[in-house]
């Protein structure tokens, strides 16, 4: 069964809906046919891609806290999901350094909650925990890390989110490998793409500055990150789940990133961010000497094209086109969920029925 039929009347879950990446997997799970609930902390600010693009219209959306267990059980059985995507984390370096204890509450007790949920409420046929490419011990060299590498992420929202992986691991091995429940989980790259509006990205804040007609202020213009369009990491996240319910065989840990050559610095992305926006759009350097963050990180993604056969389509300059392009649509008053399904379904044309 391909891809784009298997998700046609199936329950999913989504945990972390309301934010960037949970709202556009919801809006894709809307387009392919999906019973779709949703489990998160209400969307933060008026500037939020869920309430924007209206996609809480279109499924069934639950305010909760992750770190609830009781509440996270209720939805459970309310709901009795087929597929479970786990994205409610605190996603931000900067917030991890700031409030390390609700980082780590959130992003490792939500991960023990939300797999406690699938061990004790039956029906789950497949499970994805989406962690980060971060999660390594960085060495700052110069290839790209393996699932087989060493876990150890340096700061609390890295570590944090290495500690899932482990949780995600000890349930699969205690529990889930008996029950037959496949899981598996996604280490993607930096995203960008329409709709982003968090602090401390890079795009959110050129999108800022460009709209308000400033100067742009990168403050780390020569670190090398993987970056990718949005919908990249999500046409994994919905292969990997879809997948491994048919073939138990393909769950695992994969990463999930460009190709090398869109393995790119902060001040590149920015160059070419400023070249698509247009209207004299420009940068300036200012290194702040904030908390640590790693300058150098590469995935390879080679596990995940073998055994998915999942590869990228978008490279970065088209990614970047993309995010312009929604960004003006917003701006200029457009219809947004139109500018996101002609995104959406030209990205998915593009791509073969696995």
């Amino acid at each position: 069964m391909g891809i784009l039929n298997y998700y046609q009347k199936k329950k999913v879950l989504v945990t972390g809906h309301t934010g960037f990446k949970g709202s556009w997997l919801c809006f894709l799970l809307q387009l392919l046919g999906a019973d779709v609930v949703g489990y998160a902390l209400p969307p933060q600010g008026e500037e939020a891609l869920f309430t924007i693009a209206g996609i809480g219209a279109h499924m069934h959306s639950i305010e909760g806290d992750i770190r609830d267990l009781d509440r996270l059980k209720q939805v459970f059985e309310e709901s009795l999901p087929e597929v479970v995507f786990h994205l409610a984390a605190q996603p931000i370096v900067r917030a991890g350094y700031e409030d390390p204890v609700s980082t780590y509450e959130t992003n490792v007790l939500g991960t023990v909650n939300l797999l406690e949920c699938v061990r004790k409420v039956m029906g789950v046929r497949s499970v994805l925990n989406v962690t980060t490419d971060k999660v390594y011990e960085n060495r700052e060299w110069a290839w790209g890390y393996r699932e087989t590498d060493t876990l150890d992420g340096y700061d609390p929202y890295s570590n944090s989110k290495s500690c899932s992986e482990l949780v995600t691991h000890s349930y699969k091995s205690s529990f889930l490998d008996a029950m037959g429940i496949p899981v598996s989980t996604a280490r993607a790259g930096n995203v960008i793409g329409g709709g982003d509006f968090a602090r401390d990205r890079i795009i959110p804040d050129c999108i800022r500055a460009a709209m308000a007609g400033e100067k742009i202020l990168v403050r780390n213009p020569y670190s090398i990150r993987p970056f990718q369009h949005v919908l990249e990491p999500l046409w994994a996240y919905l292969m990997i789940a879809a997948l491994q319910a048919q073939d138990a065989s393909k769950q695992g840990c994969y990463n999930v990133g460009p190709g090398e050559h869109d393995c790119i610095t902060v001040g590149t992305l920015t160059d070419l961010f400023c070249q698509a926006w247009g209207e004299g759009a420009s940068w300036e350097n200012v290194h702040d000497g904030g908390p640590h963050e790693a300058s150098f990180l590469k995935l390879d993604c080679s596990r995940i094209r073998q055994a998915i056969g999942w590869q990228p389509r978008w490279d970065i300059q088209k990614a970047v086109e993309k995010t312009v392009e929604w960004a003006k649509a917003y701006r200029d008053g457009k219809d947004i969920r139109a500018c996101m399904e002609d995104q959406a379904r030209e990205f998915m044309a593009l791509r073969q029925k696995p």
